[in-house]
């Protein structure tokens, strides 16, 4: 934690994919943060994007805290298998980390973290910038009870991140954001998953079940022909049909038809035939209200200036460790069940992506 109000000294390690936006972000957007170097051990990735941001480029986080030891803030974006080995030395010098998603490789990692951030008192967020997608954020403060939600996330084949299923690469921000809303423990997940280019399943779906008795279905595949990232919940008092991708939604809520409803129940209950009637005319549907214009608004501007929020506040960062490990630990049971799925008739399942067409 820094003392200094009114900039802090930040770094990033890793420069590829997700890390240079975070660099490009330090540096343009937050007047707050003072980019003092880039790390990659790729030394002519991070000569690049240092050269870009007027900061020194580095091969080790070790350099990093020799060059640098008044950095107060870090993004750590490297792949997943090496948050601990980035992370370990940053959080031992109380240095203030938000790590990528998702936070470890397993939960058992990701408890060891998060125990390394508490041991040292050092503040930690992990990078889930879905949260801070504007429509998300205004259906988390509409303070429902989800009873169903249905969540589909597809996009064309990027041939990123093919050493980890889609669970771990895009699955996880849903799990994420379904454990926020719903708040509860999970009770069973069953799960299907096709690995179609590699090893890794690269199309999965599960269906979770809460305590409290609120059902999940989320599908997730990185083989589609387009993108398309949606959610529908359902609760006793509304309806929700969120699009993540752009950032709108509407909402139909009870208590808003409650007339219309209650007269379309008497008059089926009456014998009426109402296959003529049209829904959409007899209901009122709103727009999502978002506090922020969201052609203008940045998620993961937002994301990053909530984490250097709380590393000079000491204030509990918006995506706790918790939150971190209880993502990957909903990944892991979704990827034991997809193990445990049995495909009737098959003893393995191979598909050619022309099947897909």
């Amino acid at each position: 934690m820094t003392s200094d109000t009114a900039t802090q000294q930040v770094a990033v390690v890793g420069v590829g994919r997700m890390g240079r936006h975070h660099a490009r972000i330090y540096r343009q957007n937050l007047p707050q943060a003072n980019l003092v170097a880039v790390v990659d051990p790729d030394t002519e990735r991070a000569a690049t994007i240092a050269d870009e941001h007027g900061c020194a480029a580095l091969a080790s986080v070790d350099e990093l805290l020799a060059k640098f030891p008044n950095v107060s803030a870090v993004s750590v974006a490297v792949p997943t298998k090496y948050h601990m080995a980035a992370a370990r030395p940053l959080l031992e010098r109380r240095i203030a980390c938000l790590i990528e998603k998702p936070l470890a490789p397993s939960v058992e990692e990701a408890k060891q973290i998060a125990a390394l951030a508490a041991e040292h008192g050092t503040a930690l967020q992990v990078g889930h910038t879905e949260r801070f997608n504007p429509a998300v954020q205004a259906v988390a403060k509409m303070g429902i009870t989800p009873r169903f939600i249905e969540i589909d996330r597809v996009s064309p084949m990027t041939f990123r991140s093919l050493d980890v299923s889609v669970v771990m690469d895009m699955m996880i921000h849903d799990l994420d954001i379904v454990l926020m809303l719903v708040g509860s423990p999970i009770r069973k997940v069953d799960a299907a998953g096709v690995a179609v280019l590699g090893q890794h399943e690269d199309v999965a779906s599960a269906r979770i079940v809460f305590e409290t008795g609120c059902l999940a279905n989320i599908t997730a595949s990185r083989l589609a022909l387009k993108t398309e990232r949606k959610m529908r919940l359902f609760s006793e008092d509304a309806y929700v049909s969120l699009d993540y991708q752009q950032r709108s939604g509407v909402v139909l809520r009870t208590s808003r038809n409650r007339d219309a409803l209650a007269k379309v129940r008497e008059q089926l209950v009456a014998g009426m035939d109402l296959t003529d009637m049209d829904y959409s005319d007899i209901v009122q549907v709103d727009e999502l209200r978002m506090d922020v214009d969201e052609n203008e608004y940045d998620p993961l501007t937002s994301e990053l200036a909530s984490f250097l929020d709380a590393a000079r506040t000491g204030k509990a960062p918006s995506v706790d460790a918790r939150a971190g490990y209880e993502a990957v630990d909903a990944a892991e049971r979704v990827a034991a069940a997809m193990r445990e799925h049995k495909w009737e008739g098959l003893e393995g399942m191979s598909l050619r992506i022309d099947e897909h067409r």
